[in-house]
């Protein structure tokens, strides 16, 4: 069901890591060639665009696009209890982690009446985008929705797909989450679409007073598939993104210690989101390999989505990867850097501290990524596809922006005059620091 990669009595060079270790088949670039007339028919159809796309793509047509507040207001009342208290513990905890996140501004005081201060400010306005395909997610409503609050954003826009199932409104546990939030703006857009309407507006007189649909926004965050983030990549630069987000991934570092059912089920866990998730487990024990290869075969069998669980772990980009001891497999980890690593060693926590590449690290037989996805309080959008070698997951840093703030008065710039004259004649560029001396 899952391939080996046995690396025992190799040590492999990163970029050698890099070409054998398994990846998902996303080729973003091809797909922006699809996406690329979707956003050029959104800018300038509006709202009807987007109403013959939801037709075409999702199967229905949407009354709404803007879902109607007594929509929201509505699915709340409706909303299962265990449900609701699920959702609100999660709330309660991601805003808890979030709030510790907002960065703090300083000022340094350079020479007397000299200084330079740095003001971190939110951006004005982002679009949030809650995937609906396969599976539905309140919670990535609350993983974005929650750290741009944070940040302190003013404008929030959450867009999901329309279910037909709903009435072309977006999942109604989707609203109600919204709603537990303070969200009043949401639209029943999905897919590259909904990016377009996002990055550059949409007109639609007959949703809203006036002529406008939605506004648009400054950043947009979410994750998506391969067409959204397509789309993210297209716009990217007329406003900000968090990522381009490929399939979900799990890798699992473990030793002779690690209880193999506990393994097989995290790799299932992620295995079900979808045919390209990538589960791949590192190990220094052959004896775990074969005990989570037979557990995967029950556990597959025994899962409700048996058929896309399989097919996931069948992929090139799902493995059981074999090396000699731990320092080879955290070479392995940290070339692969995935959205999500297990540590499930003997003294994982120091293990952990050895991890330089990774989205989010769960440390522990009691930390599974599914901690993770819900109830952690961290937050659940991470990069992916190896993106986490130079990049974060979601939080509030992705909604604010660091700004400096320069005030010196005329004995500060007067004992400096010079030195800038003498820079900007050697840059050949002399009206600086004429700039400069014409103040004395």
């Amino acid at each position: 069901m899952i391939s080996r990669i046995d690396l025992r009595g190799r040590r492999l060079s990163r970029r050698d890591l890099l070409e054998t270790l398994p990846r998902p088949e996303l080729d973003v670039e091809s797909a922006t060639a699809a996406v690329e007339p979707i956003l050029a028919d959104v800018r300038s159809r509006g709202a009807a665009a987007l109403r013959d796309l939801a037709e075409r793509f999702d199967g229905v047509r949407p009354a709404h696009l803007r879902v109607p507040a007594d929509a929201i207001a509505q699915s709340v009342a409706v909303l299962d209890p265990a449900v609701r208290a699920a959702l609100e513990e999660t709330i309660r905890r991601v805003r808890a982690v979030h709030a510790s996140q907002r960065p703090v501004g300083h000022t340094v005081q350079v020479a007397p009446g000299a200084q330079v201060r740095q003001r971190w400010i939110p951006v004005r306005r982002v679009g949030l985008y809650v995937p609906g395909g396969l599976a539905v997610y309140p919670s990535s409503v609350i993983m974005n929705v929650v750290a741009a609050q944070e940040a302190g954003v003013g404008s929030l826009a959450v867009t999901s797909p329309p279910q037909r199932d709903n009435g072309g409104l977006p999942d109604a546990v989707v609203l109600a989450t919204c709603a537990l939030l303070g969200v009043d703006e949401v639209y029943a857009v999905g897919g590259a679409q909904a990016v377009a309407m996002l990055a550059y507006g949409a007109d639609g007189s007959e949703e809203v007073d006036g002529s406008v649909l939605c506004e648009p926004v400054d950043v947009i965050t979410g994750p998506g598939n391969v067409y959204v983030a397509a789309a993210k990549r297209l716009v990217r630069g007329a406003v900000g993104i968090d990522a381009e987000a490929g399939p979900t991934e799990i890798a699992v570092l473990a030793d002779a210690t690690a209880d193999p059912d506990h393994v097989a089920a995290d790799l299932v866990s992620q295995a079900e989101h979808d045919p390209l998730a990538a589960s791949v487990l590192v190990t220094t024990s052959v004896e775990l390999a074969g005990a989570v290869e037979s557990k995967l075969v029950d556990r597959v069998q025994a899962t409700r989505h048996a058929e896309r669980v399989a097919q996931a772990l069948s992929g090139p980009q799902s493995a059981i990867v074999l090396v000699d001891d731990l320092d080879a497999g955290l070479d392995v980890v940290n070339a692969y850097g995935a959205e999500h690593l297990e540590i499930q060693t003997a003294d994982a926590a120091a293990v952990a501290e050895r991890v330089t590449s990774a989205g989010a690290i769960f440390v522990g037989p009691y930390s599974p990524v599914s901690l993770g996805d819900y109830m952690a309080g961290s937050n659940h959008v991470l990069p992916t596809g190896g993106c986490a070698h130079f990049s974060s997951g979601l939080g509030v840093h992705a909604f604010v922006r660091a700004v400096q703030v320069v005030e010196y008065d005329a004995d500060a710039l007067r004992e400096v005059a010079g030195k800038i004259v003498a820079l900007a004649d050697a840059e050949g560029l002399p009206a600086h620091g004429e700039a400069v001396s014409a103040r004395f």
